[in-house]
């Protein structure tokens, strides 16, 4: 076995596997109401070159966690049996999946019982109305009730990932925070990042960390989390004493790269050593060719191998990557 080292000595064991890039959401600062041109069929991975490389990654490369991701992953028809054929591969490995909670409801027993560990849902409002105008859909009910079929699964700890928009819901976070602790939900703001598709971001109009803190201040007392952060890319802090606690993800104004373990898996079947990367390795077309998997596994380490050592996102030069999230993959 040979980790997935860079050149800074950051062993990435995280893997974020991208199922899908189609969304049955919109939401505004991802993509235009009218949504993006999809992967075609042929470019994505099928389920068993999904499994394939994620085998390499577990048994190969070091691999500990394994994160499903999209796009919307529960769209992905074969999400049940990959996340069995996954836990086969890896039973002491941690499978999780992120996902906007539409389908969660019907589907999260027989995650459960495939070998999923738990679940991080993307809810940025607990007010219907204001759900309707960030996602351009009327589901709110419907992650509801995926959040609820979660923890009632055992899929916990349930996440709950919100990202507040200036203008929009960044007056809720006090009511998102007390709504998810009412449930036993661990919620997580994150900063907004620059992979919207209409490259429409802008370090000013986005709510930052500080900005969060603000909001939650006179509602709630916040103290450092006494637990180690290591790689986790969310800062937590205890609320009102504790135990409960909620995390903060600055990736934007406080960068955490300097820890980072992960690297992403896109639908099409290529490697990405940051979310911010503007370049790719691709495994797929080598796979389709006949490629074995120590092969594999040794484009898998070149590309690692050049990630840089942060985001660059504060570099004058920085450019957005091509690609939005929805292609990438969380």
């Amino acid at each position: 076995m040979q980790p997935l080292v860079d050149r800074y000595g950051r062993v990435a064991t995280d893997l974020r596997v991208s199922l899908t890039d189609r969304c049955n959401l919109r939401c505004s600062y991802c993509m235009p109401a009218e949504g993006l041109d999809w992967l075609p069929g042929d470019d994505q991975l099928t389920d068993d070159e999904v499994v394939r490389l994620i085998a390499i990654a577990i048994e190969r490369l070091g691999v500990r966690e394994v994160r499903f991701t999209g796009g919307e992953p529960l769209v992905r028809r074969g999400l049940v049996d990959v996340v069995r054929r996954t836990r086969a591969v890896g039973p002491g490995v941690e499978l999780s999946i992120t996902t906007n909670g539409i389908g969660l409801a019907r589907t999260a027993a027989s995650l459960a019982e495939a070998g999923l560990d738990r679940v991080n849902v993307s809810l940025d409002t607990v007010r219907p109305d204001t759900f309707l105008e960030i996602t351009r859909r009327d589901r709110f009910d419907d992650v509801v009730e995926g959040l609820a079929a979660a923890e009632a699964a055992g899929l916990g700890p349930v996440k709950v990932n919100a990202v507040l928009l200036r203008g929009v819901n960044d007056d809720q976070a006090p009511e998102l925070l007390r709504w998810c602790l009412e449930r036993g939900y661990q919620l997580r703001f994150i900063e907004q990042m620059p992979l919207d598709a209409q490259h429409g971001w802008s370090r000013e109009g986005m709510v930052t960390a500080d900005e969060i803190f603000g909001r939650l201040d006179g509602a709630f007392t916040l103290a450092p989390a006494s637990e180690p952060r290591g790689s986790a890319p969310a800062e937590l802090f205890l609320v009102d004493g504790g135990p409960a606690t909620v995390g903060v993800i600055a990736s934007v104004t406080r960068p955490f790269c300097g820890d980072c373990d992960r690297v992403r898996l896109t639908a099409d079947g290529q490697v990405r050593n940051c979310l911010f990367a503007r370049q790719e390795s691709d495994l797929r077309t080598a796979m389709r060719r006949g490629a074995t998997d120590e092969d594999l596994a040794e484009r898998w380490l070149v590309a690692m191998a050049g990630k840089a050592a942060g985001h660059g996102i504060d570099d004058p030069t920085f450019l957005q990557p091509d690609r939005p999230m929805s292609a990438i993959g969380g």
